[in-house]
């Protein structure tokens, strides 16, 4: 069983051993999830919303395959990166989860960046401590001292889901490096960092590895999902490394891509690399073994889906998504001028912590129909992962083939053929996402599957996309243009 904790929905699937192949899929909500902005800039959810949509989708997957508690082998779990949960002592959260897309504590991480000195953080963290989940945990410290006190562990989502299951609190060293807390100098916490903020060390979880038996779910927990207690939890990964394993992208120079309510585009290195302007960040990937050296090079654009479904609510509530890619389809490449700056989700990273907001700009009252507004929304998507690609690339990233899941904006011939286009790469698109992929690192962690063949065993591509010479010179002006807009909102 593989279970997916996003932004948006949570994912439960099951992956037939025998055959490989994913044996039913469900998630819930059937809308998306609540979330909660109590000032501007910030993003948080309730953990307990997470887990009580974990049961929903557990229960609609039970009505797919109705299972037998000990067919269930074990459990693997994929999770929104970054994001804090702060619990008590009976593992019960002390508020809401600050969440991947939050910006309240982008100073504190500049400051502390600073102070540090940015050679030494880049040198041992590979990144700015930014507005990733140790800054967010320094906020919590200075702005609401109350709750601070009580924290007895801080967690990400996914280790959050994992204490649920089994009681136990733990976390790997890729989760706490994509928090700013693993110094990869050291190999070892983030000490001189923790430091710093003055947090103490023992608020962080205990450390399993990424692959292996990291507990066992609960007689409680296994009642309600329709498991046997003792059921090994083997398998989590934040959800960008996880999008990576499931696609199989492990080795260096290999690149995965998703287009959710955030759009990464996640390239595999065996060198301690980083960006000097953390515009993209490094993280351990999911197989990262001291000395054995895999990172992860992250590229995010927090406003992809999420512009879509924006659109959709907003403009458009009478077209399915499907609709929406369709109308789209009607407008030839570039949109006849109409831009979309798709930053309208909280600080982008490629920006260098920008929050410039969502912009669209060219349009003709007399020339423009919807089609244009959607068309142009996917191309900007796509125009702002090139943007990031180009950073991918100054730091020797090469990008030829880029595997994804059809699944989210993909599902789109307008963005597959784009992002082709633009990027100059050939696109996969295969039989896979976040869920299945957790059900795989599930089977490979518990030794199920020996090996990453057996792994892998009915991954199919569906779909290729190759540049058009044709369609290219169109791209390559269309984004030529938007880069060239995108100057106006820097300051």
């Amino acid at each position: 069983m593989g279970l997916d904790i996003g932004s948006s929905s949570v994912k439960a699937a099951l992956l037939d051993l025998e055959t490989g192949a994913p044996a039913a899929i469900a998630f819930s909500p059937s809308s998306e999830m609540a979330m909660m902005a109590p000032r501007p800039g910030y993003a948080e959810q309730d953990p307990d919303m997470w887990w009580n949509e974990l049961l929903n989708a557990i229960a609609l997957l039970k009505k797919q395959v109705n299972w037998y508690a000990s067919e269930v082998e074990a459990i693997g779990i994929s999770y929104q990166m970054h994001g804090l949960v702060c619990v008590d002592d009976q593992l019960k959260p002390l508020r809401p989860s600050i969440i991947w897309c939050d910006s309240r504590a982008v100073a504190i991480g500049t400051r502390a960046s600073i102070a540090l000195g940015e050679e030494f953080v880049l040198k041992h963290y590979l990144n700015s401590p930014g507005n990733f989940t140790a800054s967010k945990l320094k906020w919590v410290k200075d702005n609401e001292p109350d709750v601070y006190k009580k924290i007895y562990k801080i967690m990400l989502p996914g280790d959050y889901i994992a204490a649920k299951l089994s009681g136990e609190v733990a976390t790997t060293v890729s989760g706490l490096s994509e928090g700013i807390l693993w110094d990869f100098s050291e190999a070892n916490v983030a000490r001189d960092l923790l430091r710093y903020y003055g947090i103490d060390e023992s608020l962080l979880a205990t450390r399993v590895p990424t692959f292996g038996v990291q507990a066992e779910v609960s007689v409680v927990a296994a009642s309600l999902i329709g498991v046997t207690a003792g059921t090994p939890i083997s398998y989590r990964a934040g959800d960008q490394p996880n999008n990576a394993w499931s696609l199989n992208v492990l080795e260096p120079g290999e690149v995965a891509a998703t287009a959710g309510t955030s759009g990464v585009v996640y390239g595999v290195t065996d060198k301690v690399n980083f960006d000097p302007k953390s515009r993209v960040n490094s993280f351990a990937h999911v197989n990262h073994l001291s000395p054995d050296t895999r990172l992860g090079i992250l590229l995010c654009v927090n406003g992809t889906g999420i512009l879509n479904s924006w659109l959709r609510k907003n403009f458009f509530p009478g077209m399915s998504y499907e609709e929406m890619n369709l109308k789209a389809a009607e407008v030839d490449p570039g949109t006849e001028g109409v831009m979309f700056h798709p930053f309208g989700n909280g600080a982008e990273r490629v920006l260098e912590n920008r929050e410039p907001g969502g912009a669209m700009s060219g349009l003709s009252f007399n020339r423009h129909h919807a089609g244009h507004v959607l068309r142009a929304a996917q191309e900007g998507i796509v125009f702002a992962l090139q943007y990031g690609m180009e950073v991918m690339k100054e730091m020797g990233m090469q990008i030829n083939t880029v595997r994804a899941g059809y699944a989210n904006m993909f599902l789109s011939e307008v963005f597959a053929t784009a992002f082709a286009n633009t990027s100059g790469a050939k696109l996969e698109l295969y039989n896979t996402d976040g869920a299945v992929g957790a059900a795989r690192g599930a089977a490979f962690g518990a030794g199920i599957a020996a090996n990453r063949e057996e792994c892998f065993r009915g991954m199919v591509k569906i779909r290729e996309y190759l540049p058009e010479p044709e369609l290219s010179g169109a791209y390559a002006a269309a984004y030529a243009a938007w880069k060239e807009q995108l100057k106006k909102f820097q300051p």
